[in-house]
């Protein structure tokens, strides 16, 4: 691996190792994660800059992990000029972020989790503007939706803070899984979702029928994510957030996301009408409208998330416009707005922090209290104005050049320079009055603080910030040009135009419409400068066009009209009709495509069926069908029925020579039968259906006819499809492609544990991971679950062992064998030893012969469900060290790094290697990385099995008090 991969790969896995680190310090010592994050953010911006070398020669740097090359699925980096921008700035305004918030956060909160989260956050939008590949963007897209949600939400004591998150939550994953089918169409289009790929394919993509529907799909993705219109409601809701997040998410990362998207693909996607008049009109209503609505709101940082979505907007133009120009003046003011907007939200930061409101009515003459400040801030807000000898107004200058030039003979480019023209006047307007309103005016009073200067480090990355726009506004081609052109050219190639950064063009058009904007917003000020100070929040003519009342309009519709609706009709909580729903629309997706393919059933032709074998499945018929029957009855025969029919599959395995599944088969049916036994003594007593006009819409009779018609189809078309596949000759199967290769390329003779392990690894991987959730999710059910009042009753055998208990007071209680259980109870302790035996037998002989970590894992657990029904719970767990959670996360973790260190040695996640090692006396045995796996396999297995085993064995002490309390609440009601 050379260093520049090496760097790419750091640079997206610091932030999260930081962020683990975080998450493990004290939730008092602050100070410790702010160093640790501090450090990670410098270690990730030291990284992107030991990259510029490389990419400002033009180089493309690449860091490759095979996770599934023949399905185009790799772990891909790419960073050329314009993604080493967006790092650097998402690193840098990052670190100054961290700065800010060590001294903003409140020792009362909890800091380690907010730096972590934070990481988090960075690490995911490092992970997207590096991205090399299509799905590789998606997951951090949706991880920035995920992370951005807990931060805007940190303060989730908060109702705005929630509803915030919420907000920005389903508005920005919406759109982001809407972006990701783009992707997928996208690669689909192209033969692959490689990013080099992908952007040299635009003649392809821009041509194909497909090419709307891609559009709009990924237009929904960026503009959600950018908050343009018609979804640009959602931002000012995020301000709920600490300001620090404010800071970081809103100037430099999430919203810039969309813009950043937007730009990546400019060279295949735009240059379209469609894409001129969609990207367009979004836009020029963003940029209007969020300047107008920036004007009169009375929360600073409300002023500046509107001016937010005004600037994207901005950006959002340019990108619509289809010519290269447009594009670098895009690119430019994403850096220049990422800087100035960063240093006024860490201003609003500050005067919240130290007046302890943002409420612009209540503040007035902070310039007497709070000089330094004061003078940083109006520096920023010139910038955002469009002022001249800043960085703002060079890009400002370009966005106007652009608006007059004529792209489109259209009515949407002719009113482009009005919009633009209006819309400056706007940002002139906003940008006086958050400066007038805080700063000048009279002595404030009746603010809930003194304000005063903050501590010096809280103020020095506003001083970074604001030397960074004055030095870029008057001298620009020395300090921010040649990053700039990096940028450019990586994203426009050849088509790269020549640009001039100089801060004088003489007397033009642009100029004119700049000193209009300027002339324009003082006026429009000093004339609304009265109604400002006394108005309510919300401007005039949209006041009633509120976009959280519309949101949530939409989701009262869709969650409460519609979705109640179908739950009403379809629904219902008793678990006998979600089965049979389940079951019919199983049914129903099985037969129809089979229907419309014209599937024809092989026809049943008599063969010589072995009468032992028949007698065999005719017992297991027989079981069956009892199971099914007395289970509307009797629980514990239906249990026993059904474990006859289970043993009957064993010897099925057995007797067509699978002999791997048979021992699984048999294992899985001794766990699963004890545990439901333990489980039924919990449950009430059976209740039989009766017919109720007023809740049953059937009468019981035909309620189970219909049962018995959908069990019986279900059953006839699985013998049927079954049936087929058996019995047709393949011209080709999978199976003998296994066979021919199990030794060969896994490294063992057992196919089925090969195929787990090896071939199908990533599969397996998936359900492990399914299982642990489903333990922990039975874990976290029983622990709520109260059983039913009949089953409170201490059983016959305890009581008579309670007695015997009780006659003997000078033996500790629950220390010897229960009395009713004195020799049984002898041999299921003796059996432990003696069944982890058995288990290291069936794992190490997996890979040749019947076995495997599964099968191990599940005979283990036999081992503890024996020591929990000889000895009871409390004895158990004073004598057993038992963590099954800790069992699950090791070999979650074991399983999963065994996949990832294949990547160490060139190759894709999951390749196993074999060997042979000759040991002294045993010989030459083989040996197979896929049994790390297996071992993996078989802890999770075990601690999963194990943990539902504890919820239940829990229930047993949980019980008695239970039933106390409610005897007790019995005895003092009677009392009353």
């Amino acid at each position: 691996m050379e260093i520049a991969e090496l760097l790419l790969l750091l640079l997206v896995l610091a932030p999260f190792a930081g962020s683990l680190a975080a998450i493990c310090i004290p939730s008092n010592n602050s100070a410790a994660a702010a160093w640790i994050s501090g450090a990670t953010a410098l270690f990730c911006l030291a990284t992107a800059a030991g990259c510029y070398p490389m990419v400002s020669s033009g180089q493309v740097v690449r860091f490759d992990l095979a996770w599934l090359p023949e399905l185009g699925l790799n772990f891909t980096l790419r960073m050329d000029g314009f993604a080493w921008l967006f790092a650097c700035l998402v690193a840098a305004i990052g670190l100054l972020v961290v700065v800010y918030a060590r001294y903003y956060m409140s020792a009362s909160d909890p800091v380690p989790r907010f730096f972590a989260l934070f990481l988090s956050f960075m690490g995911a939008m490092l992970g997207v503007v590096l991205s090399g590949n299509l799905i590789l963007l998606a997951i951090f897209w949706e991880l920035t939706s995920i992370i951005s949600f807990l931060l805007i939400g940190y303060w989730h004591h908060n109702s705005h803070a929630r509803d915030g998150a919420r907000m920005a939550l389903t508005v920005t994953g919406t759109g982001g899984l809407c972006m990701f089918v783009g992707l997928m169409l996208i690669g689909h289009i192209v033969g692959s979702y490689d990013m080099d790929v992908v952007l040299s394919s635009g003649n392809a993509i821009r041509s194909h029928p497909l090419y709307l529907t891609v559009l709009i799909l990924i237009l929904l993705g960026a503009l959600t994510k950018s908050a343009q219109f018609p979804f640009h409601f959602w931002l000012p809701h995020a301000m709920a957030a600490p300001t620090p997040v404010s800071a970081y998410l809103h100037s430099a990362t999430l919203v810039k996301a969309g813009v950043f998207l937007l730009t990546r693909l400019w060279p295949v996607m735009a240059g379209t009408d469609a894409w001129f008049w969609i990207v367009g009109l979004a836009g020029l209503s963003t940029l209007l409208l969020g300047a107008y609505f920036a004007i009169f709101q009375q929360d600073m940082k409300g002023l500046l998330a509107y001016s937010t979505i005004s600037h994207l907007g901005l950006i959002t133009v340019l990108l619509s416009l289809g010519s290269p120009l447009a594009a670098v003046a895009a690119i430019f003011h994403t850096m220049n707005h990422a800087t100035f907007k960063a240093s006024l939200f860490m201003a609003a930061g500050i005067i919240d922090h130290e007046t302890g409101t943002r409420d612009m009515r209540r503040l007035s003459g902070l310039f007497r209290h709070m000089p330094f400040t004061a003078t940083l801030a109006m520096v920023a807000s010139a910038s955002m104005a469009g002022v001249p000898l800043l960085n703002g107004f060079l890009s400002k200058e370009m966005f106007f050049a652009e608006a007059i030039e004529t792209h489109k003979y259209n009515l949407l480019d002719t009113v482009t320079p009005y919009v633009a023209t209006l819309a400056g006047i706007f940002s002139v307007t906003y940008s006086l009055r958050f400066i007038y309103s805080v700063f000048f005016g009279p002595q404030p009073h009746d603010l809930p603080k003194m304000p005063h200067e903050p501590p010096h480090w809280m103020r020095a990355p506003i001083e970074f910030l604001v030397l960074a726009c004055l030095v870029v506004g008057i001298v620009p081609s020395l300090t921010i040009g040649p990053l700039l052109h990096t940028a450019v050219e990586s994203v426009l190639g050849n088509a790269t135009p020549t640009y001039s950064l100089a801060v004088w063009h003489g007397w033009n058009l642009p100029l004119l419409m700049s000193l209009v904007a300027l002339v324009g917003g003082v006026g429009l000020f000093l004339a609304m400068r009265p109604y400002l100070a006394t108005s309510v929040e919300g401007p005039p003519l949209f006041r009633l066009l509120e976009g959280q009342r519309i949101f949530e309009r939409v989701l009262v519709t869709l969650s409460w009209k519609w979705a109640r609706s179908i739950e009403i009709r379809a629904g219902t909580r008793r678990l006998q009709p979600q089965m049979r729903i389940l079951i019919a629309i199983a049914l129903a997706a099985g037969a129809t495509p089979l229907f419309l393919q014209g599937f024809q059933p092989a026809a049943i032709v008599p063969r010589n069926v072995d009468p032992a074998f028949a007698l065999i499945w005719l017992l297991g018929m027989t079981c069956a069908i009892g199971a099914a029957y007395q289970a509307k009855f009797h629980r514990l025969a239906a249990l026993v029925l059904l474990g006859g029919a289970g043993l009957v599959t064993c010897l099925t395995f057995v007797w067509l020579s699978a002999p791997d599944l048979a021992v699984t088969q048999l294992l899985v049916e001794i766990v699963t039968t004890v545990l439901i036994l333990l489980g039924l003594r919990w449950l009430p007593k059976r209740i039989e259906d009766r017919d109720d006009p007023e809740t049953m819409t059937l009468p019981v009779r035909l309620r189970r006819l219909r049962d018995l018609i959908v069990a019986v189809l279900c059953g006839l078309g699985m013998m049927f499809v079954s049936y087929t596949v058996m019995t047709r000759q393949m011209p080709e199967t999978i199976s003998s492609y296994f066979l021919e290769r199990a030794y060969s390329e896994g490294g063992g003779t057992n196919v089925v544990n090969v195929i787990l392990v090896d071939f199908r690894g990533f599969d397996t991987l998936g359900e492990i991971a399914v299982l642990c959730i489903v333990a922990l999710t039975v874990f976290a059910l029983l622990l709520r679950f109260r059983p039913a009042t009949e089953s409170l009753e201490t059983p016959v055998q305890q009581r008579v062992q309670n007695a015997y208990d009780d006659e003997h007071p000078d033996r500790k209680k629950g220390d010897s064998v229960a009395e009713y259980l004195l020799v049984p109870a002898v041999i299921m302790r003796w059996m432990f030893p003696v069944i982890g035996m058995l288990a290291a037998f069936l794992f190490f002989r997996g890979h040749d012969l019947p076995g495997g970590g599964f099968a191990a894992g599940i005979a283990m657990s036999i081992g503890f469900i024996l020591q929990y029904m000889a000895g009871g719970t409390r004895w158990v767990e004073e004598r057993l060290r038992i963590h099954p959670l800790r069992w699950m996360a090791i070999g979650l973790i074991i399983s999963t790094m065994t996949g990832l260190g294949s990547w160490v040695f060139g190759y894709p996640f999951l390749t196993s290697h074999s060997q042979y090692a000759s040991l002294p006396i045993v010989g030459k045995i083989p040996l197979a990385t896929a049994i790390l796996f297996d071992l993996g396999v078989f802890s999770l297995v075990l601690g999963a099995t194990v943990l539902i085993l504890i919820a239940l064995a829990h229930q047993s002490l949980r019980a008695p008090r239970v039933h106390a309390a409610r005897a007790a609440k019995a005895a003092a009601k009677e009392a009353l």
